[in-house]
């Protein structure tokens, strides 16, 4: 990403940041809303970093707005197309993408706490490392208009921004110069993704363990 090498090494002007950074911001947040294998909170927290550093005021605020955004707008067109497929005798590519990255346990577990729950589920499936997918597939099969789901993603992408945001805002509050905020907020990001998963995996063995 050209506008965080340009802040790791010669910083240019913050205006020329901001017109290229906030741009490539949305659109690799959007692209990854609708294609989920770029590392979008990695990139919110980096872009606080930057932000943190400016000096301009609301450098963090159009951070937020543009991450929280571009999640919700890639976020409503993955379930649009997802409802297309939904709707179609024979399904479609998207509809399918969604379904290869939902596992049968995580549906299962997305269905019910929807059912429980309502939209209060969206915000978590934000906030939780690969629950996204799992709940808007739910959701599909609940057959949810997109109204309704839009208004309960639009809390949920904010959070999620807004904690992102904050990881970043914390690796480069840790460090003077940007580029060691960025790996920072990148280790942090990554800690945060992988720590679910990993506990997931510790207790499944201990569980197993505990019947041999």
């Amino acid at each position: 990403m050209m506008w965080l090498a340009d802040a790791a090494t010669t910083v240019p002007g913050e205006s020329t940041q901001q017109a290229i950074g906030y741009p490539t911001l949305f659109l690799l947040v959007l692209f990854g809303a609708l294609v989920p294998v770029v590392p979008t909170g990695a990139l919110v927290s980096t872009a606080a970093v930057v932000a943190f550093h400016q000096t301009a005021p609301y450098s963090l605020a159009l951070v937020l707005v543009t991450a929280s955004v571009a999640a919700f707008l890639g976020d409503a067109a993955l379930y649009w197309l997802g409802q297309r497929g939904m709707g179609s005798k024979n399904g479609s590519r998207w509809l399918e993408a969604i379904r290869s990255r939902a596992p049968e346990d995580r549906l299962e577990q997305a269905q019910e706490k929807l059912a429980e729950h309502g939209v209060a589920v969206l915000v978590l499936s934000r906030l939780v490392p690969a629950g996204r997918i799992p709940v808007m597939l739910a959701c599909l099969m609940a057959r949810w208009p997109l109204r309704r789901f839009a208004r309960g993603n639009l809390p949920a992408c904010v959070a999620w921004a807004v904690t992102y945001q904050l990881i970043g805002i914390l690796g480069g509050s840790l460090f003077p110069e940007p580029w060691e905020g960025v790996v920072a907020a990148i280790a942090l990001t990554v800690l945060v993704g992988a720590a679910p998963s990993a506990w997931r995996r510790l207790r499944a063995r201990r569980a197993a363990r505990a019947k041999a």
